[in-house]
């Protein structure tokens, strides 16, 4: 044996069973954990809100209704009062009906598409910041469309985040053809996992999607696995349709995309302060979309997205992080899931400016609830500060390792004559008196511990010995370390160039 041999570290022994126990399985809990146990509201309760729901869409109907889509409610079943389109009962149950219950959300690369519905959960991403955390200052700047790259391929090796759509708006685009376009071109070229974007108008979709069909590998490849749903807003509350926003739906539907219809309305603005008078407004306008969406195509892909909304009464300032945003959004989540559609919910979008207590713990309380609460895709899980304003790259680390905590609660924990372990109490009782070394131990290390990676687990002076780093410090070199490693680009030489000869990307 050579020298070279026997200098070779092993591979196998006991460093290297000790090395990976300490590091922890992979992920014991991964996305799509079943949510669904914690239910605000009683059956009761969601009845009489669906009921209210319903009878405003009946009696009071919804105002500034573009005319092709009057046209479509009407031929449908919908009634005219007035300046207002009214939809009856009849028309909203048809709507709920078609819907898809399940569908799947496809990634560009196959293994990463999620099925979304029933009692699944999967947080993801979603806002459009003007604002980014600087990582460098610790301040707020303008974001960039060099920022949006950067967030776009962060958050491509974060587990816990099972889909990505634009945190940030990139400001230095003036043009909204131009920002619409850089937008989707940074999403294909640093991710592969399902995508969402916004269209600001109708007419920017179909180039986009010969954009989407390039990446997909050629014309009509894109509408065969969409891997990217649009986000609408056709709603401007309360209770009215907005022009923009129902044209590029329709345009969207007729391309295949997904449609994840948002209602943001906010109590005592655009919504009732009352938590119950929120929800049933807030429902009713949501169920107004999912009708929009049926009359334009009978069970076309739709996430019912009622994202309630909180104002500080005291300011009048939107308020993303606080226990009504908590009990609210898991309530949607409940009642959207009741109604046997696919819900999406927000959270994790804290009030706070800077990576500390207010934003921990505001993150940590809304994620768990809507998690709890069954939401299926729960928005701005991840990287949001500010209450939307702001977005931060070590918030995106941090985020992703707090959501692994939740779907570990979520998990719950398997009761099973192996895992009571009558047998190994006994012996152990009997024997060593502890169960360090026993079989049932290393097993459940494996099987049902997660292990963060930036949790400070230390003794205080190993933590002092180590440069006495809070959870920002850490997650700022975390950061650092990720878009500092090579990354491999998921758009080939010829489709940048096909791309760019059809289309006006930046840089």
């Amino acid at each position: 044996m050579s020298d070279a041999n026997l200098r070779k570290p092993r591979r196998g022994g006991r460093r290297a069973r000790h090395d990976t126990r300490a590091a922890g399985p992979p992920n014991p809990c991964p996305p799509g954990q079943r949510g669904g146990q914690y239910q605000p509201l009683s059956p009761r309760e969601m009845q009489a809100i669906l009921d209210t729901a319903l009878r405003l869409l009946d009696e009071l109907g919804m105002g500034d209704v573009p005319e092709r889509l009057r046209g479509d409610l009407l031929a449908a079943g919908a009634r005219v009062a007035g300046d207002r389109v009214c939809l009856p009962p009849a028309l909203v149950e048809a709507a709920i009906a078609a819907c898809p219950k399940r569908f799947v959300l496809h990634g560009r690369d196959p293994a990463r598409s999620i099925t979304v519905g029933g009692e699944a959960v999967h947080f993801g991403s979603g806002g459009a910041a003007v604002q980014v955390l600087d990582i460098d200052t610790g301040l707020y700047r303008p974001a960039t469309l060099r920022d949006l790259h950067d967030f776009t391929r962060l958050q491509d090796s974060l587990v816990n985040i099972g889909w990505f759509t634009r945190c940030c708006i990139a400001t230095d685009l003036a043009d909204p053809f131009a920002l619409d376009v850089n937008t989707v071109h940074a999403l294909l070229r640093n991710t592969t996992k399902p995508v969402g974007t916004a269209f600001t108008l109708a007419e920017h979709v179909a180039p986009i999607v010969k954009m989407l069909d390039v990446a997909a590998g050629g014309p009509g490849a894109f509408a065969e696995r969409p891997f990217l749903k649009a986000h609408v807003s056709p709603i401007i509350s309360p209770l009215k349709f907005g022009a923009d926003a129902v044209a590029v739906s329709y345009e969207c539907v007729a391309h295949g995309i997904p449609i994840n219809a948002i209602t943001a309305a906010q109590s005592g603005a655009t919504a009732p302060a009352t938590l119950a008078g929120f929800l049933a407004q807030s429902l009713a306008e949501t169920l107004a979309s999912l009708v929009m969406v049926h009359v334009m195509k009978p069970g076309h892909p739709m996430i019912f997205s009622n994202w309630p909304f909180v104002v500080d009464l005291r300011s009048g300032a939107f308020s993303g992080g606080g226990a009504e945003v908590a009990v609210l959004n898991a309530a949607s989540a409940q009642l959207s899931n009741w109604l046997g559609l696919v819900s999406g919910v927000a959270c994790s979008m804290t009030d706070a400016k800077a990576v500390d207590a207010q934003y921990g713990a505001e993150k940590a309380m809304t994620a768990l609830a809507a998690g709890l609460a069954g939401g299926n895709l729960v928005y701005e899980s991840a990287g949001m500060t500010a209450a939307l304003l702001g977005a931060s790259f070590e918030g995106f680390v941090l985020d992703n390792e707090m959501l692994g905590g939740v779907y570990r609660v979520l998990r719950g924990i398997e009761v099973s004559p192996e895992t009571l372990g009558f047998e190994t109490i006994r012996e152990t009782v009997q024997g060593a008196g502890h169960f360090l070394g026993a079989a049932q131990t290393r097993a459940a290390m494996e099987r049902d511990y997660l292990y963060p990676r930036l949790a400070d687990r230390l003794a205080p002076v190993a933590w002092a010995e180590q440069g006495a780093l809070n959870a920002w410090g850490r997650a700022r070199v975390e950061a650092r370390r990720l878009l500092e490693a090579p990354h491999p680009g998921f758009l080939d030489a010829a489709q940048e160039r096909a791309i760019r000869a059809m289309l006006p990307v930046a840089g």
